[in-house]
């Protein structure tokens, strides 16, 4: 090697003065940011990772409150419409109640009516009763005293009294309609079989008894005529006259064969056969 020659420098080259600067300076913040995030972060702290939040869109904001106005509008109605339902209900409950107080004040009024209107019909009977009690009772005296001087007199003979005999064993025996004896008798039936006694054959019904013979006035009775209700020829109740001012007959289901003063059910008329 020659004495002379150069000898190469192992140091590196200078950089400038200005790029030193600057990477000083770079190195400086980076490191100053790492220690302030250091002294602020907790020691235990979790590494911090980056979230995206997704703003959304104009579009789907619309929609969504088209949504929102849609359901609130349906819910105004149904609840306009439950309100209207409910005022209808109460309005029909009223209504209901309404006409049941009117049915019932009109029963009750027909009801109230039918009652006074039946005092007032009872009333009327128990009046007419009692007048044609009265009635009966002169008219029977007025018989009594014409026919004979006292009851006492009238005393039937001959077939009169077989007739009335008869008559008279009957009393209490039940009356059936269209019975003819020996124990149950109708009307008719009892007066044929009571002048069946004394020989005497009579029709079978009470129209065609009470057209036999001779009328008499009910102020000249004597035993053993016939007595009828209804008009001579069309009488629909027969019975026998046994002096005193009574007679025998099989009235009814209800009573059966019974003697009875003639005020009690004064006959229309009589006949006599014997």
């Amino acid at each position: 090697m020659s004495q002379t020659a150069p000898i190469r420098s192992h140091r590196k080259p200078r950089r400038s003065a200005s790029k030193m600067a600057l990477r000083a300076g770079v190195a400086g913040g980076v490191f100053s940011t790492i220690a302030v995030a250091g002294a602020a972060a907790p020691a235990n702290a979790e590494p911090v990772t980056e979230t995206t939040l997704e703003m959304p869109t104009l579009g789907s904001l619309d929609a969504d409150l088209a949504s929102a106005v849609s359901a609130s509008a349906e819910a105004s109605q149904q609840e306009a419409l439950d309100q209207s339902l409910a005022a209808q209900e109460n309005a029909a409950l009223k209504k209901a109640a309404a006409d049941a107080r009117k049915a019932k004040a009109e029963a009750d009024r027909k009801a109230e009516a039918e009652r006074a209107e039946k005092a007032r019909a009872e009333a009327r009977e128990r009046a007419s009763r009692t007048a044609t009690r009265t009635t009966l009772s002169a008219k029977s005296s007025s018989s009594d005293s014409v026919g004979s001087s006292s009851s006492s007199s009238q005393v039937a003979t001959g077939s009169a009294a077989a007739i009335v005999a008869f008559a008279r064993a009957q009393v209490g025996d039940a009356y059936v309609m269209g019975s003819t004896g020996p124990n149950s008798w109708d009307c008719s039936g009892l007066v044929q079989a009571a002048y069946a006694q004394a020989g005497i054959d009579l029709p079978r019904v009470s129209s065609a008894q009470s057209s036999m013979g001779t009328s008499v006035s009910l102020s000249n009775l004597q035993p053993g005529d016939i007595l009828y209700w209804g008009s001579r020829s069309g009488s629909y109740h027969v019975a026998i006259y046994v002096g005193g001012g009574k007679y025998v007959g099989a009235q009814n289901p209800s009573t059966g064969v019974v003697e009875r003063s003639l005020d009690w059910d004064m006959p229309s008329g009589a006949v006599r056969i014997l």
